[in-house]
């Protein structure tokens, strides 16, 4: 099996070391990812600018390619030649907070999993660590990488339906801890966000996208709901966005 790693936090963040080094007990592994963080940066295709690529050593010592672009130019440039070697599988993280409800369409962890249905029509997980409630720079991925590994094992034996892949969120626990898996559906998330106006050192305004950090509905059968519980939540999600259910009510409207 070749499986292609890749994240948004950057290259040589810890949790994509983690998961690299998890995945290369299930077979040879490919790992391009962003040269720098792009948390947050959500779907994104370069196509005003071309895209650098060099190689760099994680702290293993193992091989990596980074690329300037965002995280999901990283899997579209592994996908169309970038890696000669076909790819059975993308695995995108660990990042160091969940990815839960709405947070799916801002992540660079998701989307990056996202473009390898889009590019490559192939499985695709993307994983996120709770630890937002962790107050220390240096988090433990190791009980995150484990369960990565038995989740990408059970992608590759059983495959995923057409246009599916998997959002992946992992409480921040000690793996003894952590109670089991569930089957999850997105949560809401709630934000707070609010505008800061400020002044540069030329009189000009600028701005920033601040407030709170963001919380969640505590539903029952949610991604959240079982995180803060102690599970593993797996989200399937696909790239049909249509609103099956406003369809006739849309049709009735009398068009002609």
């Amino acid at each position: 099996m070749h499986i292609l790693v890749t994240n948004d936090d950057g290259v040589l963040a810890p949790g994509l070391l983690a998961l690299a080094q998890a995945m290369r007990e299930l077979g040879e592994v490919s790992i391009v990812a962003p040269e720098q963080n792009w948390s947050a940066s959500g779907h994104v295709k370069t196509m005003h600018r071309p895209l650098r690529v060099k190689e760099v050593r994680l702290h293993d010592g193992s091989r990596a390619l980074a690329s300037d672009g965002a995280p999901s130019d990283c899997v579209a440039l592994a996908l169309l030649g970038l890696v000669k070697q076909p790819v059975n599988l993308v695995v995108s993280g660990v990042n160091p907070n969940a990815n839960i409800g709405h947070d799916v369409t801002y992540s660079g962890t998701v989307t990056a999993a996202m473009e390898a249905v889009i590019t490559g029509n192939l499985p695709a997980i993307a994983l996120s660590l709770d630890g937002s409630r962790v107050h220390t720079a240096s988090l433990d991925y190791a009980p995150a990488a484990t369960i990565a590994k038995r989740i990408a094992r059970k992608v590759l034996e059983k495959g995923l339906p057409q246009g599916v892949f998997l959002n992946v969120n992992i409480p921040y626990l000690p793996l003894e801890q952590i109670k089991g898996f569930r089957i999850t559906r997105q949560g809401l998330r709630v934000y707070r966000d609010a505008l800061e106006q400020r002044i540069d050192p030329r009189g000009q305004p600028y701005y920033w996208i601040g407030g709170e950090a963001p919380t969640a509905i505590p539903e029952e059968g949610t991604d959240y709901e079982a995180i803060a519980n102690g599970y593993v939540s797996i989200t399937p999600l696909q790239l049909d966005l249509t609103a099956w259910s406003a369809l006739k009510a849309l049709q009735a409207w009398g068009w002609e």
